[in-house]
């Protein structure tokens, strides 16, 4: 967490001194950050399909 603190300060710095452009670095970071977390549901939407437990009103159906 403090490595992402020290990031983005850095990056606001050199923003503030016109070292860097910092709209286009923002957008590229926004975008970035937009694909990490839509992978990360998609990877928890699987792993819920996957490793639902079986509940028992639904094996007592099945049996009858």
């Amino acid at each position: 967490m403090s490595a992402l603190v020290l990031l983005f300060s850095l990056v606001a710095i050199l923003g503030i001194w016109d070292v860097i452009d910092i709209e286009y670095l923002i957008a590229r970071m926004f975008k970035s950050l937009m694909v990490v977390l839509a992978a990360a549901a998609v990877v928890v939407l699987i792993f819920s399909i996957l490793d639902r437990p079986e509940r028992p009103e639904r094996r007592e159906s099945d049996e009858v």
